[in-house]
């Protein structure tokens, strides 16, 4: 679907109400559009945790204008569906992200003292990619 509008008609077909007991719901999904407004904003919010994070945000459940009571987790689920036919997890997006040098660099600051202690960037391949499967990698 290509508006937090037409998410919200879809909700109030399924479950009653108004356009406007959806839309805060649906406009915070489709908000990451601020940051780059292609297909990759939903890497941040469309995936099963982004639904738990909405029910922290909005509550477990809203009350529609006619008094029903529906479970957030529900209108995350259908709007992650709408947009991607399935709802994936976090780790399902950061499988699709190709790692750059840049991303695990970590510098000492200014002033800081060398530590004994250091610290080990995990993998973000081998340790997301389940057991028994290959990814795919280009030349």
């Amino acid at each position: 679907m290509a508006h937090p509008y037409h998410h919200s008609l879809s909700s109030v077909r399924k479950w009653g109400g108004a356009i406007e007991d959806y839309a805060r719901i649906h406009d915070w999904y489709d908000e990451s559009k601020k940051i780059i407004a292609d297909f990759r904003h939903r890497a941040l919010r469309h995936h099963a945790e982004g639904i738990f994070m909405a029910e922290t945000i909005f509550g477990s459940t809203i009350t529609l204008s006619t008094g029903r009571v529906i479970p957030v987790r529900w209108i995350g689920e259908q709007h992650v569906k709408e947009d991607l036919g399935f709802i994936p997890s976090f780790a399902d997006w950061v499988r699709a992200i190709r790692p750059e040098p840049w991303m695990g660099r970590a510098m000492k600051l200014d002033g800081e003292a060398p530590s004994a202690l250091s610290c080990v960037l995990p993998d973000p391949i081998s340790d997301l990619q389940p057991q028994g499967l290959a990814l795919r990698t280009t030349a």
